[in-house]
């Protein structure tokens, strides 16, 4: 049994409602997080998305900790690399990761 199909059954009252119309159940709305921070959900999809976070609690905890999990992968990348505590990388590894991150490729 899937997570969001154990949430339905846990609340009746949930699965009832993920049937209205402009609904999603939780699957859908996993779909559309990327975009809701990219602020690239039309009007319709935003007021569906957060109608689904007014009534879903595992939704509002799910998007509270993704919100936090961004917030901590941002932080990681504005510490300098020295600061990083890497240990020593050869740095034939560190040219071959900036020239594919800059699409060249030695070979």
């Amino acid at each position: 049994m899937s997570q969001t199909q154990s949430r339905k059954t846990a609340r009746p009252l949930a699965a009832i409602m993920f049937r209205l119309p402009l609904m999603i159940d939780c699957a859908t709305f996993e779909t559309f997080i990327v975009d809701y921070f990219e602020g690239t959900l039309t009007k319709r999809q935003r007021f569906v998305f957060e109608l689904h976070l007014r009534v879903c609690r595992e939704c509002r905890e799910y998007l509270s900790e993704y919100k936090a999990t961004m917030a901590l992968t941002k932080d990681q990348f504005e510490i300098p690399f020295s600061q990083m505590g890497m240990g020593d990388v050869p740095e034939d590894l560190i040219k071959a990761v900036i020239a594919a991150r800059s699409g060249k490729h030695s070979g």
